[in-house]
């Protein structure tokens, strides 16, 4: 499946995409300049093929003390403008040392070599911000604190709305609350010119700054034999420490193992140790579609098996970055001669890395409390049959509120229509009713939520009742029920849920209060070690910070969310997010009245949006393509999973 490009542009899972750039893209004012106010400009902004822009502005006077200056965010800046920094001017004031040195931390020169020029020797030889980064949802203010004639020299406070930090792992983690970033500038002179000794241990970006140098990108490791998507962020262009390429960057990233938040439910199949060949800067295709990758000699001895693993979750990382289609990865050892240590196809990579089984049916809720089914047709993805009713082993007078289907399409799990039982049943007649695995005290629409399979076989399900409200799972769909502990819950109540088909994370739709707030957790389970701890959910974080209210969601292909909600003061509407909170990858077209939404999570072909409408009922978005009822009497749509 070829990859689309994420930074600052929309993605649609075959739904009608559209284009949702950084806020005028490609917005080149004043002559290729981004005038900050009340300072001097120092940054050109100019498209990757162009020859030169000449800078032609004179200065604005500056203040070397006393009151607030905002420096700006660059705004509506398109990923594919390069920018530039200039050195500081001779003679320049402590006020230009500090709005040169902000800005030159967000150009694309290799290894910020102009911001270290507004640094001492010493601290210019010493900053290494790596690959951490603090991320600020607007621009910086900073102001004196010390004027150019106090004895100590000038020192200067910066401070910003922190919207999240990359770790030295390259992971996005999303603010939760109103954190302030605060920072202290000390200068002094220096061959009688200001300089700063104590620049910030990471660079310090705005949003709009960030999204434009780098991209989200998903790197993938084993999880009980199922490989899951790690979200982290490279470089759009060179790394400036290292100097590689982002494809390059992400498989570095790869080797170094996987995000601190998702280390403890994956493993990498490189031994520890494994890293790309020193001297190693690009890689890239030959003409049979294959990317050969050298490595060191920790993967030298390595079996066959571990070591198809290895290039599985290679070609799994890769893929994702490029336009062209990547057909096999082949491992190199580090000897002089670069011998072959493994090649891995395409079709066997899809056999190891054992992903979600591609739908057969897309299922709902009948008017008569009935699950139903709509085949997919391969091709035109539109049903090519009449709806059919699932032969279930539950009463005549049975009716669903809702229903989730497993992945294998043999069985489901169906919530009565009181919200009162759970009921796992095999999806054939002529079986005995069961009784439900699951009972909740709460009156509708305080009982059971929609339940969810996991990939293990395991439904999910949530106990909505505000006097016992709980996390449920039921092994295999058969065994005794067993409550989840979801550590951070803090006094909230899931209102629903859905399971990623890899099996390791879980979303929950929390409310505390009035509000309305989605959380990813972790899900943890024993290691067949000895260790006889419960499954539980851990470190819930925030799925979708910008939304002010979520009502609805859905796992989307790439381990990406399609969440149904409305920001600040703004409508309700269908957006891709990714998991980690960081962005919006993309927005449905007009999804303004959804009330519940669906996505298969299969990658080998995209599959087309469903969702329920009060009024439409049961409505698809093929592949580009419109809004199409197909139910008018249906609701609670689900893909199995």
């Amino acid at each position: 499946m070829e990859a689309e490009p994420m930074a600052g542009r929309a993605g649609n899972e075959g739904a009608g995409s559209a284009e949702a750039g950084n806020e005028g893209a490609g917005n080149v004012r004043d002559g290729g300049r981004v005038r900050m106010r009340g300072r001097r400009p120092r940054i050109l902004r100019a498209y990757a093929l162009a020859l030169a822009v000449l800078l032609t502005a004179g200065c604005a006077s500056m203040p070397d003390h006393g009151e607030i200056r905002p420096v700006e965010a660059s705004q509506g800046v398109d990923s594919q403008v390069r920018v530039f920094s200039v050195p500081p001017a001779d003679k320049a004031s402590a006020a230009e040392i500090v709005d040169g040195f902000l800005e030159a931390m967000t150009s694309d020169d290799p290894q910020l070599e102009t911001a270290r020029k507004y640094l001492t020797e010493d601290a210019a030889k010493s900053w290494k911000p790596g690959s951490a980064v603090t991320v600020l949802s607007a621009g910086l203010d900073r102001r004196s604190v010390q004027g150019e004639k106090d004895p100590a020299g000038p020192r200067w406070k910066v401070t910003g709305k922190k919207l999240a930090t990359v770790d030295e792992r390259s992971a996005y983690q999303p603010e939760t609350g109103d954190e302030q970033y605060e920072e202290f500038l000390q200068l002094t002179q220096e061959n009688k010119q200001w300089r700063i000794t104590s620049p910030p241990s990471t660079l310090v970006l705005s949003e709009s700054d960030f999204q434009r140098i780098y991209m989200p990108v998903n790197k993938y490791y084993f999880a009980g034999g199922t490989l899951v998507a790690d979200q982290v962020y490279v470089r759009q262009r060179n790394d400036p420490e290292s100097r590689m390429d982002p494809t390059t960057q992400t498989v570095q990233s790869l080797l170094a193992g996987p995000s601190k938040w998702l280390g403890p439910v994956v493993a990498s199949s490189f031994p520890t140790g494994t890293e790309l060949r020193q001297g190693t800067k690009s890689l890239s295709y030959d003409g049979q579609n294959t990317l050969r990758v050298p490595l060191n000699d920790k993967a030298d001895n390595v079996a066959q098996p571990q070591c198809q693993k290895m290039a599985t979750q290679l070609l799994y990382t890769v893929r994702e970055l490029s336009a062209s289609r990547l057909e096999r990865v082949e491992l190199l050892r580090s000897d002089a001669k670069s011998s072959s240590l493994c090649v891995v196809t395409e079709a066997a990579a899809a056999v190891i890395a054992n992903r979600v089984r591609a739908p057969e049916y897309q299922y709902y809720v009948d008017g008569e409390g009935r699950l139903v089914r709509m085949k997919l047709d391969v091709t035109s993805e539109d049903p090519q049959s009449r709806p059919e009713r699932v032969p279930v082993p539950l009463p005549p007078t049975f009716k669903a509120a809702s229903a989730a289907v497993a992945h294998d399409e043999r069985h489901a799990a169906v919530v009565s229509e009181d919200g009162h039982g759970l009921y796992v049943v095999q999806l054939s007649a002529g079986e005995s009713v069961p009784p439900p695995a699951v009972t909740s005290k709460g009156s509708k629409p305080n009982g059971l939520s929609a339940p969810s399979w996991d990939a293990a076989g395991d439904v999910w399900v949530a106990d909505q009742d505000p006097q016992h409200p709980a996390l449920w799972r039921v092994p295999n769909g058969t065994a005794t029920a067993e409550k989840v502990q979801v550590a951070g819950l803090d006094g909230g109540r899931i209102l629903s849920l859905k399971v990623s088909s890899d099996g390791v994370r879980i979303a929950l739709l929390v409310e505390r209060g009035s509000r309305k707030t989605l959380y990813i957790g972790r899900i943890e389970r024993p290691d067949g070690k000895g260790d006889t701890s419960a499954v539980s959910v851990r470190e819930l974080r925030p799925a979708a910070p910008q939304m002010a209210e979520v009502t609805a969601m859905s796992w989307a292909p790439r381990g990406r969310l399609l969440v149904v909600g409305r920001e600040s003061l703004g409508v309700r509407q269908a957006r891709y997010m990714l998991a980690d909170g960081s962005m919006v990858a993309g927005s449905l077209p007009g999804a303004t009245g959804l009330i519940a939404v669906a996505a298969s999570e299969d990658e080998t072909k995209v599959r087309p949006v469903v969702a329920y409408l009060e009024d439409d009922g049961i409505v698809w978005l093929p592949p580009g393509a419109q809004w199409r009822t197909v139910a008018p009497d249906g609701r609670a749509p689900v893909y199995p999973g």
